[in-house]
């Protein structure tokens, strides 16, 4: 079906891939896996002929092969409404069945004496109809509402512009109009970001049913290992390609195994080199001592005699083992396993302040007729942490907004406590300037910084060498990612709101993350569409709240029963964390 042979890619004198080559068979789902920034999306551009490759060849059977694309960032028209997308989903349908309605058309007018020639007219109409059911025929209609459904867009008014949807809608809308298209290959690129439980779980009974072939570029741990069943992995030291068999899971069992038995045998060969050396070492010492004769007698011929003979035999041995030496250090070198640089996140200590941070009294928003949410009151202490969940479109990013001063309310307020330096990562990273860099964002947050200290500080966050001074915009997501998290430490914020913090983020990444949350001493309020869970974030202390793939059993409680006719409402989760639920 696909067929990648030796691809390279670079840019400038950054190489990003190697003489990478795979292929993906009908019906295999794939996980492409890889840290931040090693070139998993640029590798789907090259397949999706987005960005063309330095060397190599990208090779499709059939070539009239079908290939969707979901890209990390959707861009749509600037005041599109819901209903354009969704027709630029079945604009090969329609026009293939307008081309029937005309060509039907023409040949009833020739079988009542009009011109033109019969057979070319019933050619050209069965071409249509090919098109017309490869694009989806008659089922297309039942399909695509069963996708809107299970996407819970179904009820999403067609006419509302794209640019007032959630970033979670986004998603769920990009990815319906990928699945409309039926593609017979999917690329898709971190495609779980912002979607909410039931339309993760959703995606994944799809995709177990799905026909065609799937790569998959994802951070989620569960999502990978129910929807894959073999694993490509990028290396960032050698920009090369693996392939595993199995799922995530089985990939990070069979690499342990690796490095641990690559541990062993480097141990095993330094050991037996040492050894070498002393033993080199000391018969060279005996065959110097020896030089002195065999007695200390008066008789020359027996102490030139027995001088030579023994210490042209010691010095052999000798080299013998010194050639041994040479040999383990080139031909059988065992490599040292490589050390995989991860990020380290550590949050300043709370410099104190107002015992409330954070008041909410009657707040509600609505946008229009929708109302979002009403008679939101809430009181945030020093040292809580809450956690704000619910469905994708329900206002959470709104709310949060709405803290920041960057959204007033339809009604009530909000107000910070006295000393409360607000750190707010946004869900879409706009906090970035996409003309700045590394080094130049955290020099302007932390003036204090001399340019030695800003790369120091950078390295933490996986920003070495050149990497600081490369444009925000040229950056990858999960770099971004990485990027606003410094800025935050960098501004020494004592209230955290975090919106989607995850997304984006690689698995190492997303585990030094959760360590420094759960260890910062001021308030933080992490949003989440997919609820608690021990297979992303994990409680710490029975205090810190995570957001992962699965649900607690307060969230699938609330989930299975549905909704309670309230606008807002706090429960305490398992672990004795307060859940602000938006319904």
């Amino acid at each position: 079906m696909l067929h990648l042979t030796k691809i390279s890619k670079s840019y400038g004198i950054h190489t990003v891939l190697s003489d990478v080559s795979f292929v993906v068979n009908p019906a295999e789902r794939i996980g492409l896996v890889g840290p931040n920034g090693c070139g998993k999306t640029t590798l789907l551009h090259i397949i999706a002929g987005l960005e063309p490759p330095d060397a190599g060849r990208v090779r499709f059977d059939p070539p009239g092969l079908r290939v969707g694309y979901l890209a990390q960032a959707l861009i749509f028209e600037g005041g599109e409404p819901v209903s354009a997308v969704l027709a630029r989903a079945t604009a090969e349908h329609s026009q293939a069945w307008a081309d029937m309605q005309r060509l039907a058309q023409q040949m009833a007018a020739y079988d009542q004496g009009g011109d033109g020639s019969r057979s070319t007219l019933a050619e050209a109409y069965a071409a249509a109809e090919t098109r017309f059911e490869a694009a989806g025929g008659y089922e297309l209609e039942a399909q695509i509402e069963a996708i809107l459904a299970g996407l819970d867009l179904a009820q999403l008014p067609r006419q509302l512009r794209v640019e007032r949807l959630s970033g979670g809608q986004k998603t769920r809308l990009g990815l319906a109009s990928l699945l409309i298209q039926q593609p017979h290959l999917l690329l898709l690129d971190e495609p779980t970001n912002h979607l909410d439980i039931d339309a993760l779980a959703w995606l994944e009974g799809w995709l177990r049913g799905f026909r065609g072939a799937a790569l998959i570029v994802s951070h989620d741990r569960a999502f990978l290992d129910a929807t894959t069943t073999r694993t490509l992995a990028i290396d960032p030291a050698t920009h090369t390609l693996r392939d595993f068999a199995g799922n995530y899971t089985a990939y990070t069992e069979t690499k342990a195994h690796e490095v641990e038995q690559q541990w062993h045998a480097y141990s095993d060969q330094q050991t037996e080199i040492a050894q070498l050396e002393n033993a080199a070492r000391h018969l060279r010492g005996v065959a110097k001592f020896r030089r002195g004769g065999k007695t200390d007698s008066g008789d020359k011929f027996a102490k030139g005699f027995f001088t030579n003979r023994s210490a042209h035999t010691t010095i052999r041995r000798a080299k013998q083992i010194e050639q041994r030496i040479e040999h383990l250090l080139t031909e059988e070198k065992v490599d040292k396993p490589g050390r995989q640089w991860q990020m380290k996140v550590a949050f300043a200590a709370d410099g104190g302040g107002a015992r409330q941070v954070l008041s909410l009294e009657g707040v509600a928003m609505a946008f229009g007729e929708r109302t979002l949410f009403d008679d939101v009151s809430l009181t945030l202490t020093h040292g809580q942490r809450i956690a704000l969940i619910g469905p994708n479109g329900e206002g959470k990013t709104t709310l949060l907004r709405i803290i920041a001063g960057e959204l007033e309310p339809t009604a009530g307020q909000a107000r910070l406590g006295i000393g409360v330096k607000l750190g707010y990562a946004a869900q879409e990273q706009e906090i970035l300037d996409p003309a700045s860099t590394p080094y130049d964002t955290i020099r302007a947050a932390a003036a204090t910084m001399s340019q030695t200290d800003v790369r120091s500080f950078l390295h933490f966050f996986l920003f070495a060498g050149d990497a600081v001074f490369v444009k925000v915009e040229d950056l990858s997501f999960g770099e971004r990612a990485r990027l606003v998290l410094a800025l935050l430490v960098a501004r020494g914020c004592n209230f955290l709101m975090l919106d989607e913090p995850i997304n984006h983020l690689d698995i190492p990444s997303r585990e030094h993350f959760e360590q420094a949350l759960s260890q910062f001493p001021a308030p933080s309020w992490p949003s989440s569409t997919t609820g608690p869970s021990s297979a992303g974030w994990r409680p710490a202390s029975g205090r810190c709240v995570a957001a992962g793939c699965g649900p607690s059993p307060t969230w699938t409680k609330w989930r299975r029963g549905g909704r309670v006719g309230a606008r807002r409402a706090v429960t305490m989760d398992a672990f004795g964390v307060p859940l602000l639920r938006l319904e």
